[in-house]
C-alpha cells in the first residue's frame, strides 16, 4: 500500500513539473541568480529613465543658475534640498543631467548594436558559408580593423563628417561588427557540414534557403549573449567619446560630458564626476551580470530547461 501511495506521489510531482512552462522555469533560473537579477533591475532602471525623463526629471537638465552653482549633495555644508545630488558649475541638477544622460546612451548603444550585430551577422553567415575570396577578403578586412586603434578610427571620422547622433552611431557600429562576424563564421564553418544541412542541398534547396533557414537560427544564441555583452561595450565608448569632446556635443546631456566637466573640479567640487562615474559603473556591471547569465541559459551544455 505504501509502494503505491509513493507512486502517486511521485507521478503527481512529474505531473506537476510537467505543467511548469519554460518562461517559469527561466524566471526561477534568473531569480536564483542574484547577479542577474541586480543587472536586470540596473537595465530596466536606465531604460525606465530614459523614457520617462521628462517625468521623473526634477528640475530642466540643461537650464542654468550661477547663483546655486556648485550646490553638494544630501549631507554636505551648504546643501539645498531641492538638489539631491548638488548642481554642477553652471548650476545645472546633477540628477537631472544624469537622468537625460540615459536617454543618449540607450539611443546610441542600442542602436550601434544593432547595426553592428546585422552586418557583422550577414558578413560572418556568407563568409563562413561560401569562403574562398568572400572569407579572405572580410578576414583580412577584420584583421585590418582590429589592428587599427579605436580612437584614432572615431577621430578620423567624426573629423571629416562631424560630431553628432547619427555620426557617433555610424562609427561606433562600425568598430563592432567584427567579433559578430568572426563568431558567426565560426559556428556556420561547423555548422555547413551538418547532416541536416547536407539533406537540404541534397534536395536542391537553395544557398539562400540554407543559410537564412538553417544555418541563421542556429547562430542566434551566440548573437543575442553578444549584442548584451556589447552594450555595455558601447556604453562606455560612447562616455568616451564624449568625454574627449568628440560626442554629443553641449548643452546635451551626456555621461561622459559631465565626467570631463567634473575633472576640473575634482579636488573641489567632487560630485560633479564622481556621480556619472558610479552610474557608468553601476550600468556596465549591471549589464556584464546580466549578459553572463544569458549565456549560461543558452548554452545547452551548461543548462537544460
Amino acid at each position: 500500500m505504501n509502494f503505491l501511495e509513493n507512486a502517486a506521489k511521485t507521478l503527481d510531482f512529474v505531473g506537476e513539473e510537467r505543467r511548469v512552462t519554460r518562461g517559469q522555469k527561466v524566471l526561477r533560473k534568473l531569480l536564483e541568480n542574484k547577479g542577474a537579477v541586480f543587472g536586470l533591475i540596473m537595465v530596466l532602471g536606465v531604460i525606465f529613465s530614459a523614457i520617462f525623463a521628462p517625468l521623473i526629471s526634477p528640475h530642466d537638465p540643461i537650464l542654468q543658475d550661477v547663483e546655486k552653482r556648485l550646490l553638494p549633495p544630501w549631507g554636505q555644508v551648504g546643501t539645498d534640498p531641492n538638489y539631491l545630488l548638488g548642481t554642477d558649475h553652471l548650476g545645472r541638477d546633477i540628477v537631472s543631467r544624469l537622468i537625460y544622460g540615459a536617454r543618449i546612451s540607450i539611443v546610441v548603444s542600442v542602436s550601434a548594436v544593432v547595426f553592428s550585430a546585422f552586418l557583422g551577422t550577414i558578413i560572418g553567415l556568407f563568409s563562413g558559408f561560401y569562403g574562398g575570396k568572400i572569407d579572405s577578403v572580410f578576414m583580412r578586412l577584420a584583421d585590418v580593423q582590429l589592428a587599427f586603434p579605436f580612437i584614432l578610427l572615431a577621430i578620423a571620422i567624426i573629423a571629416v563628417l562631424g560630431p553628432n547622433l547619427q555620426n557617433i552611431i555610424i562609427v561606433m557600429g562600425i568598430t563592432g561588427w567584427v567579433i559578430y562576424a568572426r563568431v558567426v563564421r565560426a559556428e556556420v564553418l561547423s555548422l555547413r557540414e551538418k547532416e541536416y544541412v547536407m539533406a537540404v542541398r541534397a534536395l536542391g534547396g537553395s544557398n539562400g534557403r540554407i543559410i537564412f533557414n538553417h544555418l541563421l537560427p542556429n547562430v542566434v544564441p551566440p548573437v543575442i549573449v553578444i549584442i548584451t555583452l556589447e552594450m555595455a561595450r558601447m556604453i562606455i565608448m560612447e562616455a568616451a567619446l564624449s568625454f574627449l569632446g568628440l560626442g554629443i556635443q553641449p548643452p546635451t546631456p551626456t555621461w561622459g560630458g559631465m565626467l570631463a566637466d567634473g575633472r576640473v573640479y575634482l579636488i573641489t567640487s567632487w560630485w560633479l564626476a564622481t556621480f556619472p562615474g558610479l552610474v557608468i559603473m553601476l550600468v556596465v556591471l549591471g549589464i556584464n551580470l546580466l549578459g553572463n547569465w544569458l549565456r549560461d541559459m543558452l548554452d545547452p551544455r551548461l543548462t537544460q530547461l
